[in-house]
């Protein structure tokens, strides 16, 4: 891609030829046998066999340590997996579609003035009462009000599928500032950027926000540590990064949303 080099973070072996005709970078994750046309999370400096519980971070970190400085100054570094892909924006998705027509295969002019492109907004007044009731107990019986939608903010959710105060105990490993901002930002905000997916221009920000979040998660480890069970708990950093990604991005640079399309590569098989 012109002005950009895209990866596409995999979990099986058999996502290789898609992932090639987009014209993506392969990203092989964990520990499942991969060919050697895969990069891969697991060489040089890594933490490949954290996955299970950082998710794409895992690949994050192996970026960081092992290949940031060595990518192209003011280019486009952007994420995505085998089942959410930047779209593009003008398209309509009624019906079938071709993947390789519907997702993103150049860098708009649109993105000239911006730093960061993030997934499109999440909104957290959407959840259903079926799993507010399933999942949500606990939660509600902390914040009463979030029984209306307009009252079930960024806490709630969070509380809601990976734990009470789980976030709270989190945000208190922080430094000072991020500390209370980020504090702020959970009870303020009832949306969030989703999938831990951003395309970013700058190196420079990628190593300020690479330093930032794994310096969080390893303190987060002390806490939590990995004798975790459940989806909502086993991925609990992955989750973390996940809303502190949109907070921070948002917080220090120059935001533009763009939709995300989910499409399963078990689907071309």
């Amino acid at each position: 891609m012109k002005n950009g080099q895209f990866f596409c973070l995999c979990l099986n072996d058999d996502y290789l030829d898609h992932v090639k005709k987009l014209n993506y970078v392969p990203v092989g994750l964990g520990n499942n046998n991969f060919s050697k046309e895969w990069l891969r999370d697991n060489n040089g400096i890594n933490i490949s066999h954290k996955n299970s519980y950082y998710g794409e971070y895992s690949f994050h970190y192996w970026l960081w340590k092992n290949k940031l400085e060595s990518l192209p100054d003011d280019n486009w570094i952007g994420f995505c997996t085998y089942r959410r892909f930047w779209q593009k924006k003008n398209i309509n998705l009624t019906g079938s579609y071709d993947l390789n027509e519907s997702i993103l295969d150049e860098i708009p002019n649109e993105w000239n003035n911006y730093e960061v492109i993030l997934g499109n907004k999440m909104n957290i007044g959407n959840i259903k009462w079926v799993k507010i009731i399933k999942y949500g107990k606990l939660a509600i019986l902390q914040n009463p009000k979030a029984i209306f939608k307009k009252k079930r903010n960024f806490k709630f959710q969070f509380d809601m599928f990976h734990g009470c105060g789980v976030i709270d105990k989190a945000i208190n490993l922080l430094n000072n500032e991020d500390k209370n901002e980020f504090s702020k930002f959970i009870i303020k905000e009832t949306s969030f950027n989703p999938a831990n997916m951003f395309i970013c221009r700058s190196k420079e920000i990628l190593d300020e926000y690479y330093n930032t979040i794994f310096e969080w998660l390893e303190r987060c480890e002390n806490l939590f540590g990995f004798d975790l069970k459940g989806y909502g708990k086993i991925r609990i950093y992955a989750f973390l990064a996940e809303r502190f990604m949109s907070y921070w991005f948002n917080k220090n640079t120059k935001v533009k949303e763009w939709p995300i399309l989910f499409y399963d590569l078990k689907n071309e098989k």
